[in-house]
C-alpha cells in the first residue's frame, strides 16, 4: 500500500532498464526504502540496474521477461505478484525503431507493433487482473506526446503509442471503482538511451522531469499527465491543425 508520505512499499518495473522507469524508482526511493522487482530481458545492464537501485536502499529482485512473449506474461507476473503485492507498476518496455527500415519491411513493422502495442496490451491486462485481486495499486504506462497525433517522419512508432495510449485509458475507465488506477503518461521527446542519436526536440525534457511529474499524478490520483504539462496546450493546438499545415512542421 502507499504510505503517508505517498511512497509505495513495492515497485515493478515493467522495461527494468528503462532511464524513466529507473528515474522513477530512485523517486521513490529518495522517500523510503521498497521493494522492486525489475522485469526485463537478462544482461548485464539489468544487473547493473539492480546494483544502482540496491545501494540507493531497494531490496531489489530481477525477473526474466519479454514484451515479445506474450504467451509467458501472466505466468511470469502471477510469480511476481505470488512473492507479495505490487503497489505501483510502471509498464515502460518499448522500441523506437527505423521508420524507414519498417516502411520497407514488414516484419520489422509488425515487431515494432508486438512490443509496443501487443505486448503492453498483454502486460496490461495481466496487472490489472493481478491488481483487482490484491484490491489495490496503481499501473503506469508511458504513452508519448507520438501518440497524440504521429507524424510522417515517426508514424510508425506514434501509431503503436497511439493503441498503446488507447488501451490504457480505456483501462483505467473500466478500473474505476476497483481500488486498482491506471495513469497515462505522455512526454514530449526524453533524453534517453533510446532517443540519444537525435537532436532535441522543441521541450525535450529528462527521464527525472518525467518521474518527478509521474511521483506528483499518481499521489494526486491523476488519470493522464503530459510532461513537461505545457505540452497539454501544445497537443491540443497540433490535433486540430489542417493536415497539409502538420506535414511541414520541422520536428
Amino acid at each position: 500500500m502507499i504510505d503517508g508520505l505517498g511512497a509505495p512499499q513495492s515497485l515493478l518495473l515493467l522495461g527494468g532498464t528503462s532511464d524513466i522507469a529507473v528515474a522513477i524508482a530512485e523517486r521513490y526511493l529518495a522517500k523510503r526504502p521498497l521493494r522492486v522487482v525489475l522485469a526485463g530481458r537478462p544482461s548485464a545492464q539489468l544487473e547493473a540496474v539492480a546494483g544502482r537501485l540496491a545501494d540507493r536502499g531497494a531490496a531489489v529482485e530481477t525477473v526474466a521477461f519479454d514484451a515479445a512473449k506474450t504467451a509467458e506474461h501472466e505466468e511470469v507476473l502471477g510469480r511476481v505478484f505470488a512473492g507479495g503485492d505490487i503497489d505501483i507498476a510502471v509498464v515502460a518496455f518499448g522500441v523506437l525503431g527505423d521508420q524507414a527500415e519498417a516502411e520497407r519491411d514488414p516484419t520489422v513493422a509488425v515487431s515494432m507493433a508486438q512490443v509496443n502495442y501487443v505486448g503492453a496490451v498483454s502486460a496490461g491486462v495481466c496487472l490489472a487482473k493481478a491488481m483487482r485481486r490484491q484490491g489495490h495499486g496503481t499501473i503506469v504506462a508511458l504513452s508519448s506526446m507520438a501518440a497524440e497525433r504521429p507524424r510522417r517522419s515517426n508514424f510508425m512508432y506514434g501509431s503503436t503509442k497511439a493503441g498503446l495510449d488507447a488501451f490504457f485509458s480505456g483501462l483505467a475507465d473500466a478500473l474505476v471503482g476497483s481500488g486498482v488506477r491506471a495513469v497515462v503518461v505522455r512526454p514530449g521527446q526524453v533524453r534517453t538511451k533510446m532517443t540519444a542519436h537525435l537532436p532535441d526536440a522543441p521541450m525535450t525534457t529528462t527521464p527525472e522531469a518525467v518521474a518527478a511529474s509521474v511521483v506528483s499524478a499518481v499521489s494526486r490520483g491523476r488519470h493522464t499527465v503530459w510532461v513537461p504539462g505545457r505540452m497539454r496546450a501544445v497537443s491540443s493546438v497540433l490535433r486540430h491543425l489542417p493536415r497539409p499545415v502538420f506535414r511541414r512542421l520541422p520536428f
